[in-house]
């Protein structure tokens, strides 16, 4: 069985793909310096997981408030304020 289920991680890059990125960033880093034996690399990779962890929980715990829907009015009500499209007709030459 495939312990990183391809599935979840698409949804989880779609439902949030700024923690997600940051992520992978942190990860890619921390594995290089930690086999390059670069300390600040592994650290700075370590500290970007943990921020885009804590991102990821932070926007997760802020209340979504539900959107109100608008009445959509894509003409006005017929009234005598809306001006009338002429185009001047033009002679054909030829």
């Amino acid at each position: 069985m495939n312990p990183i289920n391809p599935k979840f991680l698409s949804s989880m890059y779609r439902k949030e793909p700024i923690p997600s990125f940051l992520v992978t960033i942190g990860l890619v880093d921390a594995a290089i310096g930690g086999l390059g034996n670069r300390v600040g690399l592994f650290s700075f990779g370590i500290v970007t997981v943990g921020s885009a962890l804590a991102l990821r929980w932070w926007l997760q715990q802020r209340p979504i408030q539900p959107s109100q829907p608008l009445a959509q009015t894509y003409l006005p009500p017929a009234s005598s304020s809306v001006p009338t499209l002429a185009t001047p007709k033009r002679k054909r030459s030829g």
